[in-house]
């Protein structure tokens, strides 16, 4: 994976973020979800690279990336992630870039949009809707499904022991959930996934980035709302139609947040750019351009 790729360790400060970066033109700024790291656009990032100078970091905590030691919700809120990954790009030499993320990633996408208007030229978003239109959906039976946000979310050291009993484990069965086709995922992405979750410190980023889902990031989406603030950049919107958790309009929810929206649903599960990289691909390629 990420063959003609470089390697690159950069300190923000208060985290140590790992990143691949690679290709030619102008930059584009890859963002991973939970429990995943930046592995999961192995199967197009290649193909991105042959118009983009990609740089795909793993969130602090996540992966090979460091967070602040002890750490607390609040240093896991999208805010501070959303300013790692600006700290990252200004290190790199760009002021200005396309961003596309998914899940978790695409909650810092969001969030660096409305906070660093001047830094994203677009900016993808795939299989979510903002943190607090999430809450709000939040009835029994989307908490049933969207278990993970209220088990991750509870006091230290509750899920990071329990998870860190069974770390792969608890993957494997995130992935057999999420995904339509489980077998869409590629073996060593998987085991990549499987490698940085069996360390502590991951679970334990993994744990303060969902507290902080419920708490700090809540806060500073209500303070977006209540100011009227908005997406200045095109926003493209894509989720996975079998993903078995969207039973409302994404496209209805992004228009409250963006001033430019536009995208659909995808044949395939929460892993778009795993079960569906074609099509992912073909879509980013439309919008990026």
């Amino acid at each position: 994976m990420f063959e003609d790729f470089e390697e690159k360790r950069l300190d923000v400060g208060e985290a140590e973020i790992y990143l691949r970066h690679g290709g030619d033109g102008p930059p584009l700024l890859l963002l991973h979800g939970f429990p995943q790291t930046h592995a999961t656009w192995h199967k197009i990032a290649p193909d991105l690279a042959k118009d983009y100078t990609v740089v795909a970091p793993d969130l602090r905590g996540y992966g090979d990336s460091v967070g602040p030691p002890d750490p607390e919700a609040t240093d896991y809120s999208n805010r501070r992630l959303a300013a790692d990954v600006v700290t990252v790009m200004e290190t790199l030499g760009f002021s200005r870039y396309r961003v596309a993320g998914h899940d978790r990633g695409a909650r810092v996408g969001y969030r660096l949009a409305l906070d660093h208007p001047t830094c994203v030229e677009k900016l993808a978003v795939l299989d979510i809707v903002p943190t607090l239109e999430t809450v709000e959906l939040m009835d029994y039976q989307y908490a049933h499904e969207m278990y993970h946000w209220l088990f991750l979310a509870q006091p230290h050291p509750l899920p990071e022991t329990l998870l860190n009993n069974e770390p792969t484990f608890y993957v494997d069965q995130l992935i057999e959930s999420w995904a339509a086709d489980p077998n869409r995922l590629a073996p060593e992405a998987i085991a990549e996934y499987h490698r940085c979750f069996e360390n502590e410190r991951v679970v334990r980023a993994s744990c303060e980035d969902y507290r902080a889902g419920l708490s700090v990031d809540l806060d500073h989406d209500r303070a977006s709302r209540a100011a009227g603030d908005q997406i200045e950049c095109p926003v493209l919107a894509l989720w996975g139609s079998a993903s078995g958790t969207v039973d409302f309009d994404p496209l209805e929810i992004w228009t409250q947040w963006a001033t430019s929206i536009d995208g659909r649903g995808l044949s395939c599960g929460h892993f778009l750019m795993e079960e569906a990289p074609e099509t992912t691909l073909a879509e980013l390629e439309s919008f990026l351009t």
